[in-house]
């Protein structure tokens, strides 16, 4: 049982029998969100007919059974689907393939080096090396991406069996921020330590009162910061929040520092040396992150989403129905992703990132003790969302197999100038804005697909220039304006031009010779001008 440190009456809502006086709620976030209910919830009353027990509490087995079941059911995507739609996935493997085998490759020696450094952001990189090394490059980051969303699906039903000893319907939604559109985006490194911040959360709660938990804590603090640094950045917020709603006191603001050691890694330097930016438009670019925080492949359906969401959040602080546990980090973050910076340590999105942690944790924090029709209705929406997200990778794997035929005529170790046409008119992500990237990986190729920024990532491109690289391979694109590639600045200086878009372009380089083409893609020989080599 958790043990009350205050001779304060019970919160509203704690117990079936207790009677909710709605005029002694004031509505202020100190009354809104309640302390932490019992560790154990009652026993399921049983009934006899069908009706009745529906209308009964399920029992704790029940809830865990249904929340695995759909932990599994997380992964099938990744099932489905041969070629991982992340928008950022394939540039993600070049790398991985640079890393692992330029020291006996001569082509990836001459066109790129890499820098290994320790650093807040290597959670699959290190994941990768031992998975290569066992089923080979490409099936090993295909497990990686299946295991982003089984571990966090897990992790939301350790959370909140350590606080309640039951899944309920907070689980049920927090699950539909499985698929987030960070992960759809590809970010593997926060998506594995986003998991271990839920994982690292539940023991947190677990092992309160034991004395060497600080100790235990050093070690797994610093290991969710390599894994990415806005996962710790959310660890340590679920961890100051829960201890905030406890005790309300400066004690809430140190009991988090057996996580502090990673700051000792910053402070000596071993950041990225990028300052913090919110870049251009701020306003505008904050309400879209925000419009988008469900963002899928149907527009309707993901703004019904959101908005059923927040509707249930709201009512649910107004009932006090929000356990201060985790609800102050609902609060931390969502209110932060409002001031912090787009870009921080390097990453992009590290605001929209808090966006997609705080209504997770806003979820886990709901603390309704539904009846079992509710409990089995509750993951309507994480199944509707995951179907579509599963039709769209399947249908999107089969395109990408189609497109990498063009690889094939694409001479070993070519320079290649590549280009994605993206279609702004289309609410869905484009999951091959960075096919460019299996061309490293078959090819050796020297591409203009990879994430290479100078101070910011470990790969560095030795030709092609300081704008050679992500995004220089992404056309942003409206229905019924020209494609124009005659003065196409990536193309100047390479062999060859591999092109993917909704249509042909209306001009390619001068003198360019298109060897292959198919419906979406095309592969032509760059001509070559004085002063190339």
């Amino acid at each position: 049982m958790v043990e009350h440190r205050s001779p304060k009456p019970r919160a509203v809502g704690s117990s079936p029998s207790t009677p909710a006086n709605f005029s002694a709620i004031k509505l202020s976030p100190e009354k809104l969100l309640m302390p932490a209910e019992l560790t154990f919830a009652r026993s399921a009353q049983r009934g006899t007919g069908l009706g009745a027990r529906l209308l009964d509490r399920p029992t704790a087995r029940e809830g865990l059974l249904l929340g695995l079941v759909l932990a599994l059911l997380a992964c099938l995507p990744v099932l489905v689907a041969t070629y991982p739609q992340m928008v950022d996935y394939p540039a993600h493997l070049a790398r991985y393939h640079v890393m692992l085998d330029r020291t006996d490759n001569a082509f990836l020696q001459r066109f790129y080096e890499f820098e290994w450094k320790w650093s807040g952001n290597l959670g699959a990189d290190l994941l990768v090396q031992p998975l290569t090394a066992l089923f080979g490059l490409e099936v090993a980051g295909r497990i990686i991406a299946g295991l982003v969303p089984l571990l966090t699906a897990l992790g939301i039903l350790s959370v909140e069996w350590s606080l309640r000893r039951r899944i309920g319907v907070g689980s049920m939604l927090a699950l539909c921020f499985v698929w987030s559109p960070g992960l759809i985006l590809g970010f593997l490194n926060f998506g594995l330590a986003q998991a271990a911040a839920l994982f690292a959360f539940a023991a947190w709660v677990q092992l309160d009162g034991k004395a060497w938990r600080p100790v235990l804590f050093l070690p797994v603090g610093l290991a969710v910061w390599v894994l990415h640094v806005s996962g710790w950045g959310m660890l340590g917020i679920m961890v100051f929040g829960y201890e905030w709603s406890r005790r309300k006191s400066l004690w809430a603001f140190i009991a988090p520092w057996p996580l502090f050691l990673p700051f000792a890694m910053l402070l000596t330097g071993d950041h990225p040396g990028s300052l913090p930016s919110y870049g251009p438009n701020i306003w505008v670019f904050k309400w879209a992150i925000w419009k988008q925080a469900m963002r899928d492949g149907i527009k309707w359906l993901d703004y019904a989403g959101l908005i059923w969401i927040g509707i249930v959040l709201v009512v649910s602080l107004a009932f006090r129905r929000l356990d201060g546990r985790l609800g102050w980090a609902m609060a931390i973050m969502l209110i932060g992703s409002i001031v912090m910076p787009r870009h921080i340590f390097g990453g992009d999105l590290a605001d929209a990132r808090m966006i997609y942690a705080g209504l997770l944790a806003g979820c886990l924090a709901l603390s309704w003790h539904a009846p079992r029709w509710l409990l089995w209705l509750a993951p309507v929406l994480f199944l509707v969302r995951l179907g579509v997200t599963t039709e769209t990778w399947q249908r999107g794997s089969a395109e990408t197999e189609r497109l990498l035929a063009a690889i094939d005529h694409l001479p070993e170790g070519a320079r290649v100038a590549n280009l994605v046409v993206t279609n702004r008119g289309i609410w869905g992500y484009n999951a091959q804005e960075h096919i460019g990237g299996y061309a490293v990986v078959r090819k050796n190729v020297l591409i203009n697909a990879h994430f290479a920024v100078p101070g910011v990532h470990m790969i560095r491109l030795k030709e092609g220039g300081a704008g050679f690289r992500d995004p220089s391979q992404r056309l942003l694109w409206r229905a019924g304006t020209p494609i124009d590639l005659s003065n196409w600045k990536p193309a100047q200086g390479m062999d060859w031009l591999w092109y993917v878009g909704p249509r042909e372009p209306d001009a390619l380089p001068p003198g360019a010779v298109v060897v292959y083409r198919a419906p979406g893609t095309l592969v032509a020989r760059l001509a070559k001008v004085s002063g190339d080599s």
